[in-house]
């Protein structure tokens, strides 16, 4: 792992992390302290914050560390950024099904993110531990992204209802849910007993599909990288940044109908990495080219060709195939 000389690794942990509470604590405390419906405008700009924030620590990365380590750090971020953006479309689907109002989707992915650092940050230890005493892991990692890639390309689109999910009906079990949002709370009482609100059984759902996708993402930037200073710090900028590029997803998220594809791509050359790296050695440099290319690619693709101009062209063919 990398090291600053004359300074713990503790210490470089703690205070990436107090970094880190300073950020959130200014962003909810300070900016989004009163619930409001985020514009289209102001999540732009948060999106643009957060990315310069994560490439002035890409930069100190590079004088204290040199290039190959900034550029560790810029590729997964980079891979964690486009990884996570499927997760954002899942995101939009289950607001949408639990009917969350606009101006609490903010406050939800606030404590969401947070739950993430802390649930990614165990997944990254165990992770590291796992590659660094058993290498045979890599291959392991390999095949999951593969076949993930695979997954993502095949699978039909279903209606998705979170409802039917079983920690939706898990959290019923054992806690009394209160079917209205209360004013924004996660927790309210009834008949003098604590309940959970349709907010809280929300942020917990979006929690478990964080962890879920997790297992993509994370081997993924192992597959970049195996520092684990890297990997996390990588990590959590990216995440850090997608509560306000949420906002500009979901008035997008229509038109990036490819971007899937380039995802897919970009899973199967890691795997592949991962999978042949006692016979070929790719740079950082070439796979940061890779995954800028790729995901370049599919977002230009979309808009030359637009999902609503294929379904036209699909039902012309139709046409003239039944006057045939």
């Amino acid at each position: 792992m990398i090291t600053i000389p004359g300074v713990s690794p503790i210490f470089m942990w703690i205070g990436f992390l107090l970094l880190i509470i300073i950020f959130l604590v200014i962003d909810l405390g300070v900016f989004n302290k009163k619930k409001h419906e985020v514009s289209i405008k102001e999540a732009l700009i948060w999106t643009a914050v957060w990315f310069s924030l994560a490439m002035i620590f890409n930069f100190f990365l590079y004088l204290e560390f040199g290039t190959e380590q900034a550029l560790n750090f810029l590729g997964g971020y980079l891979l964690e950024k486009s990884l996570s953006v499927d997760n954002l479309f899942v995101i939009f689907l289950i607001f949408a099904s639990f009917k969350i109002e606009k101006k609490y989707q903010h406050e939800i992915l606030f404590w969401g993110i947070v739950g993430a650092i802390v649930l990614r940050g165990l997944l990254i230890v165990l992770g590291s531990a796992l590659v660094t005493k058993f290498e045979w892991v890599f291959y392991i990692f390999g095949i999951l992204l593969v076949y993930s890639a695979i997954q993502m390309v095949t699978k039909k689109d279903e209606e998705f209802d979170p409802h039917e999910s079983f920690i939706v009906k898990w959290i019923h079990k054992i806690v009394h849910v209160s079917r209205n949002h209360e004013k924004g709370k996660f927790f309210v009482r009834h008949n003098g007993k604590i309940a959970v609100t349709m907010l809280f059984v929300t942020l917990i759902v979006v929690e478990f599909t964080d962890v879920v996708f997790a297992f993509d993402s994370i081997p993924a930037t192992f597959g970049i990288t195996t520092d684990p200073f890297i990997v996390f710090t990588s990590n959590i900028f990216a995440i850090l940044g997608l509560r306000a590029l949420y906002f500009v997803i979901a008035k997008i998220h229509d038109r990036f109908h490819y971007l899937n594809y380039g995802i897919a791509l970009i899973l199967v050359f890691i795997g592949l990495k991962m999978l042949l790296k006692d016979f070929v050695h790719i740079p950082i440099t070439i796979s940061l080219l890779v995954v800028v290319l790729m995901l370049a690619t599919s977002i230009i693709v979309s808009l030359i060709f637009p999902q609503a101009k294929i379904k036209t062209l699909k039902k012309k063919r139709k046409v003239t195939h039944k006057k045939k």
